[in-house]
């Protein structure tokens, strides 16, 4: 199994400045803010290393506070002053495509209020403009991520249509070729109908990742397939959004929700990527940062077991190469 070509190799990330909630960031949360611009630059020398193409950043702010130099908000007291620069200026000299996150303006863990309110909408538009302003000339920013996450109970609600429509006609007025992507959990729950396909052709979204929930433990390896085959489908039907996976690598150090996040083994990952791999474009995974580590790095942060996991899936890479 772990030869076949038809399994798709990891194509992307996601990447973070900090976790939102701090005991599941436990392993990475106390050293990034040490992090120096060398580190950060050289954390995302090590995705295109492994042969990761895409990143998606989680957020540019979180909990009233941003990660770099704003006019809107104060920002966090990082040793690097400026890390969104520091991780796009590498992108560009390892041609890695950033998905530059539009939030979190106000308190991530309140995602509907995000989604709903205009005083947050309009704040999030100003941080839009601002961003775009000072990073939008990177080759990297390839495209925006819209990180407010909405649950798919059977359909896709219209808080979701509405909150993903106007942030991308705003990233469209400032950046017109961006590409930009949603990463909606829920997925097994989906009920992929003809209601589903009118509701993805509502959905202004270039790009949808769906959460395949193995770490989070709400569905089972070797299940996921099935939800992405029927995915694929309604996909195809409405003819507009890529279908790719945002596929969990971590499992939890104790009580799920309520514990660190750490490295699974590289055997339940290789199943999920077979599971998942004949249904989607690419697979990118939540995440690289603290779940793997290049051996030596000078960035090496995260679980201990991560560079185990690195290692691992490298050999794996390896091996393709030779068939």
């Amino acid at each position: 199994m772990g030869l076949n070509s038809a399994i798709k190799p990891i194509s992307g990330s996601w990447f973070e400045f900090t976790h939102g909630f701090a005991p599941e960031g436990k392993y990475w949360n106390p050293v990034l803010p040490q992090f120096t611009t060398e580190q950060w630059k050289a954390k995302v020398k090590e995705h295109s290393e492994l042969g990761m193409e895409y990143l998606v950043l989680m957020a540019v702010a979180n909990d009233g506070k941003t990660f770099y130099p704003s006019k809107l908000q104060p920002r966090y007291d990082y040793a690097c002053p400026d890390p969104l620069e520091a991780v796009l200026s590498a992108a560009d000299e390892c041609e890695i495509k950033f998905f530059v996150s539009n939030d979190f303006w106000a308190d991530w863990r309140e995602g509907n209020k995000m989604m709903t309110s205009e005083e947050v909408a309009q704040l999030r538009e100003k941080g839009m403009e601002e961003v775009a302003e000072k990073y939008a000339h990177h080759k990297s920013f390839y495209g925006w991520y819209y990180p407010n996450e909405s649950g798919l109970w059977n359909t896709i609600d219209d808080t979701t249509i509405q909150y993903v429509n106007r942030c991308n006609k705003k990233a469209k007025e400032l950046t017109p070729n961006s590409v930009n992507l949603i990463a909606p959990y829920g997925t097994k729950s989906v009920r992929a109908d003809d209601n589903y396909v009118r509701k993805l052709e509502q959905l202004d979204i270039d790009i949808i990742a769906y959460q395949d929930e193995i770490g989070v433990k709400k569905t089972k390896v070797g299940t996921a397939g099935k939800y992405y085959e029927a995915l694929s489908k309604v996909h195809t039907k409405a003819g507009r959004s890529k279908l790719w996976a945002d596929m969990e690598i971590f499992e939890f150090e104790g009580d799920v929700y309520d514990s660190a996040l750490v490295p699974a083994d590289f055997e339940r990952i290789l199943k999920q990527m077979e599971d998942i791999s004949p249904f989607v474009d690419k697979i990118l995974v939540y995440q690289y940062m603290g779940i793997m580590n290049k051996p030596g790095s000078i960035a090496t942060v995260g679980h201990p077991n991560s560079g185990k996991l690195y290692t691992d899936y490298r050999n794996w890479l390896e091996s393709r190469k030779q068939l």
